[in-house]
């Protein structure tokens, strides 16, 4: 995520010792046509893994970009990633509006995750939504309930859900959003909004950076099993960006995978959310190589169901995650080619 993606770049400065992910990995369940590596009804697939992706974009050419990605990549993404920020939702401001004319347009044949942010982008430090606020329904009126209308009336007029996730990597955002047991709050208070509303086709996503020097306050913001469908975190090979050794694939995943199955849930399915890798100058070939590591190390990580490659820059001098040239392009390609990130969408 643009704004919060950048505060989780040190995230991998915690990773400890990688756990084993060598030798060959499993091969998927069989995916033949007898319906049983079909979709549950909260979007996971149980044989494999879905691939999505966070595509840089204009307000008004979505599809465009997703099929310029698309192509480049060789094949459909399953997961369009999305943002938006908590501003009054009536008016013409897009950021505002869940569930754009554009990304509707882009879910026909696309699974949708909204990033739904405590923020007015561009707007007065007054016009900030807090927790605090946002539990006490200070802004069910001219928010909440606005937004929920419009993606219930997605699923009703589509028969599809949508992947939604509230304030990810919240445990950068206290305490200028409010503490963690107010996030909590909030969290709660828009899920029970959305039901008394009879939104029901909304799939609850819990996004955490992963970090694992915020492991106490990440464990504090979690608002409980009931309230969670998926749980998401976000980890990269920050090389560079902030005085980051260069880590494998694996060692950006297998300690937080581990953490999270340990402290949060031993069964909720996982996704990554955001992954990626920043280049090396020196070595160009090096990118390419990280992303080849993609699909072993994925089969090994229990429990991922999805995994959504971060195509852009972070903020920060040397800190561009975009795919840098051909070689990575034709890496992250053949990765995910692999039959265990191809999955029958329904």
């Amino acid at each position: 995520m643009i704004a919060s993606a950048a505060v989780a770049c040190a995230a991998l400065l915690a990773v400890p010792v990688l756990r084993d992910a060598s030798g060959p990995a499993p091969d998927p369940p069989d995916a033949s046509g007898d319906g049983r590596c079909r979709p549950t009804a909260l979007l996971e697939p149980p044989c494999g893994a879905w691939f999505g992706a966070f595509v840089p974009h204009e307000r008004t050419d979505l599809g465009e970009k997703v099929r310029a990605y698309e192509r480049r990549v060789g094949r459909k993404l399953d997961i369009v990633y999305t943002y938006h920020d908590m501003s009054v939702a009536e008016g013409a401001r897009l950021e505002g509006q869940l569930l754009t004319e554009e990304e509707q347009r882009v879910g026909r044949d696309h699974m949708l995750l909204l990033s739904w942010e405590s923020k007015w982008w561009g707007g007065t430090k007054r016009q900030q939504p807090t927790w605090r606020r946002i539990a006490a329904g200070d802004l069910d009126e001219t928010v909440i309930d606005v937004q929920a209308r419009r993606v219930k009336e997605y699923g009703q007029r589509t028969g599809k859900k949508v992947f939604l996730s509230f304030d990810l990597e919240m445990d950068t955002r206290t305490p200028d959003n409010g503490t963690p047991a107010e996030f909590v709050a909030a969290y709660r208070h828009i899920h029970d909004r959305f039901r008394e509303l009879g939104v029901d086709n909304v799939v609850w996503t819990w996004i955490t950076t992963g970090y694992l020097d915020h492991a106490d306050v990440i464990e504090r913001m979690y608002p409980g099993d009931e309230y969670v469908d998926w749980i998401g975190y976000n980890q990269y090979n920050y090389y560079r960006c902030h005085d980051a050794d260069w880590l494998t694939f694996a060692q950006t995943q297998t300690d937080t995978h581990a953490w999270i199955r340990a402290n949060i849930s031993d069964d909720k399915p996982l996704m990554l959310s955001e992954f990626g890798t920043a280049a090396d100058d020196s070595r160009p070939e090096r990118q390419a190589r990280w992303y080849a590591e993609v699909p072993r190390v994925l089969k090994r990580l229990e429990g991922v169901k999805a995994a959504l490659q971060w195509n852009y820059r972070d903020p920060g001098p040397h800190c561009d995650l975009a795919l840098a040239n051909d070689a990575a392009w034709d890496s992250l390609r053949e990765a995910v080619a692999d039959p265990y990130l191809n999955q029958p969408p329904k």
